[in-house]
């Protein structure tokens, strides 16, 4: 067992997903200082133990799947790198000790951290093969890191807020499975079995749905903080750009469309320092 493919077996890039924790707390004016911020640093973890959790078992259910995909083939478990035995038992450990974490920070978060890995398990064995459960599923992961996040320091989670981040969610996630319905082409069925019950043109039409009110709903959910307005444009520009990017063929992952599209990774970060700006900087 190497541990370069431990490691990627765990997916550490994809915990970025687990910063959703802090928005509540961020976007209420609540991370002054360290000390403030060092509240979700236990909550946060224990949802990336979670997921790398789910992602593991994940990707023993689809080996024999992942062997015949152009870059999923590399994977640890497809080329036996990691044997299938060690995998379920890190998989145990992980969802264990992220139980474990939950616990510790309260009964409530034990409760959403119970109910993500619960998600992400009726995904990983049923809700990914059926159209549309696949994509609600994915959202719901989402909004149980936002909840959770909220109930972790102890911040209401506005009803905008919660709009916004769900159909952000839906859009990307329609946005994944578009990019990965082009880059397959016929064979993309055989790959993800939803795949089949979508088409291109369903897809799209889902997607600028539902990025439009994504852009509506976050436009009410500051338009009563005159110190966000200015970021708006940030929200519309960032959509577009990621519609682009999938209209050319490129991956629709959210994590990997992050960290790899400069203009979208400069835009995501200009978001994040004029939020700050308006929240923190400006009494």
């Amino acid at each position: 067992m190497k541990i370069k493919g431990l490691i990627a077996l765990l997916r550490p890039h994809q915990w970025i997903k687990n910063l959703m924790l802090f928005f509540p707390p961020f976007l209420g004016g609540m991370l002054h200082n360290l000390q403030s911020l060092s509240v979700g640093f236990i909550p946060c973890f224990s949802f990336c133990l979670a997921s790398s959790a789910s992602y593991v078992l994940n990707d023993l259910i689809d080996a024999e799947r992942d062997a015949m995909h152009p870059q999923k083939r590399s994977r640890p478990i497809p080329v036996g790198s990691i044997m299938p035995t060690i995998a379920v038992l890190l998989s145990v450990v992980l969802a264990g000790g992220a139980l474990l974490l939950a616990w510790q920070t309260s009964l409530v978060f034990f409760g959403i951290l119970s109910l993500y890995l619960g998600n992400a398990l009726l995904y990983t064995l049923k809700l990914k093969n059926l159209p549309l459960f696949d994509l609600f599923s994915i959202s719901a992961g989402f909004l149980l890191r936002l909840i959770a996040g909220g109930e972790a320091f102890g911040v209401f989670v506005s009803d905008w807020l919660f709009l916004s981040v769900f159909l952000l969610s839906l859009f990307l996630s329609t946005g994944k499975r578009l990019g990965e319905k082009i880059s397959l082409g016929d064979s993309a069925g055989d790959h993800r079995q939803s795949l089949d019950s979508y088409s291109e043109i369903y897809l799209q039409g889902a997607m600028f749905m539902t990025g439009a009110v994504v852009l509506v709903t976050y436009t009410m959910y500051v338009i009563s903080r005159n110190t966000l307005i200015y970021t708006v444009p940030l929200c519309a520009f960032g959509l577009m750009r990621y519609v682009l990017r999938i209209e050319s063929g490129k991956s629709g992952d959210p994590t990997e469309s992050l960290l790899r599209d400069g203009p979208l990774f400069t835009v995501s970060l200009l978001w994040v320092l004029i939020v700050g700006w308006g929240l923190y900087g400006v009494e």
